[in-house]
């Protein structure tokens, strides 16, 4: 997935540049390596709180890195001077909880009751996997990673529920607790795994067939192993049904300033 246009680009601010100018749209796991990545969800003012407070209940699927002013699409405290609208590879538009399109920019849809939320993504602690020799099977085989819906359900709200997203990464079985050691430290990026092993006991029936991402295989003697998803947001929407809302298309994340080790314990 990594195209030529972006392969040799190293900082944040490079990948968003390149997204602004609709020169880079494919996803970014593998991008920018030590830049914390972030999921993005936008909703009307009056469905902030309830979203924040949906949040608050699932920390581990929903860890909050920003939430900007009302009406402003610029993230102040994780990427100064950058812009929501224009600066992740690509965005889906739902109307009345339903998905609408997909698109590279959202300029059009922007109003000043809209308030954006990012979310911290496991894609920051995968630099931290590969530094230690464990393998990331998506940025090895160039793919999207793979997404799947379980059947844990988050703590709901009113009106947001749903079920937990889990991101799914294959390790040789006496790599797992080293994963463990190294991922429970990124508590902002979903930290360590939720599940280990037989997909089917959380609800997965096959994971050739991901929800969302692309699948990836498993080699002999290796486990599968779950970490909550931000994509568990975009279920949410779907339950909630808000007149109007804007996420990230899954696996196309915002690349903020903050660095990884500034989401570690």
């Amino acid at each position: 997935m990594l195209n030529a246009a972006a392969s040799y680009l190293h900082t944040s601010a490079e990948i968003r540049q390149l997204c602004r100018e609709s020169k880079f749209t494919a996803p970014t796991p593998g991008l920018a390596p030590g830049f914390v990545q972030a999921n993005l969800v936008i909703l009307p003012d009056d469905w902030a709180f309830e979203f924040l407070l949906f949040c608050q209940r699932n920390p581990k699927a929903c860890p909050i890195l920003d939430v900007t002013e009302i009406g402003s699409p610029e993230p102040k405290l994780i990427a100064p001077g950058s812009d929501l609208r224009t600066d992740l590879p690509r965005y889906k538009i739902f109307r009345q909880g339903q998905f609408w399109e997909e698109t590279t920019d959202i300029r059009a849809f922007w109003h000043q009751n809209l308030v954006a939320f990012l979310i911290g993504c496991s894609f920051s602690f995968e630099n931290a996997m590969i530094a230690v020799g464990l393998p990331v099977r998506h940025i090895e085989t160039g793919k999207n990673v793979p997404m799947y819906k379980t059947n844990i359900n988050c703590i709901p709200t009113q009106r947001f529920s749903g079920p937990l997203v889990v991101s799914m990464r294959p390790l040789p079985a006496h790599q797992v607790v080293r994963a463990v050691e190294v991922t429970q430290r990124y508590h902002k990026a979903h930290g360590s795994p939720v599940h280990i092993g037989d997909p089917s006991a959380i609800g997965i029936q096959t994971l050739e067939n991901p929800d969302y991402g692309d699948a990836v295989p498993l080699h002999p003697g290796e486990v599968p192993v779950f970490w909550a998803c931000g994509v568990t947001t975009q279920t949410a929407i779907l339950q909630a049904q808000p007149e109007f809302a804007i996420t990230h298309a899954p696996g196309h994340m915002f690349i903020s300033d903050l660095r990884d080790e500034d989401l570690t314990l």
